[in-house]
């Protein structure tokens, strides 16, 4: 049986977790879509985090190495 009020919780925290996500992403300079990640089961999340780790940020400050 289809529970409303347990869809509509899932539904709430999955946009709590996709909106900072998605603008992280903006604010990185990288597209905002690879934020879908979040809802891969188990390792969507480490994804995201591997992801913004270790790809350059296009908006990233290059200043003059001393």
């Amino acid at each position: 049986m289809l529970m409303v009020p347990e869809i509509l919780q899932v539904v709430i925290v999955g946009l709590m977790i996709l909106i900072p996500t998605i603008l992280i992403y903006k604010k990185a300079g990288l597209n905002p879509v690879w934020a879908a990640l979040v809802f891969l089961p188990g390792f969507g999340l480490l994804l995201i985090f591997l992801q913004l780790a270790f790809m350059p940020w296009p908006n990233a400050k290059q200043g003059p190495i001393s």
